[in-house]
C-alpha cells in the first residue's frame, strides 16, 4: 500500500520494482489482486496490464481502522468502554501534552456538535 500511495496509480511491475527486497512478480501480483477484492485497490486493464490505485488516502485508511479497531472494543463487553478511554488518554498523555490538549478541543467540539442536533 505505502507504494501505492507514493507512486499513486501503479502496475505490478512498478510496485515490484520499488520493493526494497526482491519478490517475485506473481507474489506482488496476488498480493494486489487480494488488496483490490479487499476493496483497498481499484484496478484497471489496459492492453495486458492491470493499473492499481488506493480506493482511500492512507490518513482516510487510517482514520477508518482507527474508527473500526475502537468501535470493534466498544462493541465487546460492558465496561470495554472506560478501560478503552482510560488507555486512550494514558497513551496519549505520555506521548504529548498537546496532544491531549487535542484530544480535549475534540471532545468539546464533538459535545458542542451534539447539542446542536439535540436541539434541533
Amino acid at each position: 500500500m505505502d507504494i501505492v500511495w507514493n507512486r499513486g496509480e501503479s502496475t505490478v511491475r512498478e510496485v515490484a520494482d520499488q520493493l526494497t527486497r526482491p519478490l517475485a512478480y506473481t507474489t506482488v501480483m496476488t498480493t494486489l489482486d487480494r488488496l483490490f477484492k479487499k476493496g483497498l485497490l481499484n484496478r484497471r486493464k489496459v492492453d495486458r496490464a492491470f493499473f492499481y490505485s488506493p480506493v482511500l488516502s492512507r490518513r482516510e485508511f487510517e482514520q477508518k481502522r482507527a474508527g473500526d479497531l475502537v468501535a470493534g472494543l466498544l462493541s465487546v463487553r460492558e465496561h470495554s468502554s472506560e478501560l478503552l478511554i482510560s488507555c486512550l488518554v494514558d497513551a496519549v498523555g505520555q506521548q504529548d501534552e498537546a496532544l491531549l490538549d487535542e484530544l480535549e478541543r475534540k471532545i468539546q467540539e464533538k459535545r458542542h456538535e451534539l447539542g446542536k442536533l439535540r436541539n434541533s
